[in-house]
């Protein structure tokens, strides 16, 4: 018993942890006033563009991961919901994969992830169209006017998109 509430508290802690990097990383992009991005067009792995312009009047939240980082892997489930419901109203996820050996073989990985957002294919000339990658995983987040908002290296939660979305409504 006692090693489940650790084990519970300890996942708290985490949880908060995430949560206090993803807005000490809103911080950080306000303070370090890095470039918004002009724009971007990706092709995703089922041969549909999604460029930011596209997306006008929802929220775009623009995750770079691989399938070989466990932080990106922690945070999956957690996209997949945020955009499972919100996908239809106002926010749409695109998962860019980075560092892969095959698209064969991000196509799988996503398909037993059960990944219901577009997976493009990444590389480095695709993501320089959204900015910076610091890590994996990488975060960018646009609000309706296809401004860029947030940019967070690590792992986040559906919890604090979903906190930051309503705190700037």
């Amino acid at each position: 018993m006692r090693m489940a509430v650790r084990n519970m508290r300890a996942g708290k802690r985490m949880r908060n942890k995430l949560l206090i990097r993803f807005w000490l990383g809103c911080v950080l992009f306000a303070t370090v006033g890095l470039a918004a991005a002009a724009g971007f067009t990706f092709q995703d792995t089922q041969g549909r563009q999604h460029s930011l312009a596209g997306y006008k009047g929802k929220w775009v939240l623009v995750n770079f991961w691989a399938t070989w980082c466990p932080p990106c892997l922690e945070e999956i489930p957690d996209l997949i919901a945020l955009h499972d419901k919100h996908k239809d109203r106002d926010l749409v996820v695109l998962g860019v994969a980075m560092d892969y050996s095959s698209a064969q073989q991000v196509k799988d990985f996503a398909e037993q992830m059960f990944v219901s957002y577009p997976v493009v294919l990444g590389t480095q000339a695709s993501a320089a169209q959204v900015g910076p990658i610091g890590g994996l995983p990488t975060t960018y987040l646009f609000n309706p006017q296809g401004k860029m908002v947030a940019y967070n290296v690590g792992a986040l939660t559906r919890k604090a998109v979903e906190s930051y979305i309503n705190a700037k409504k």
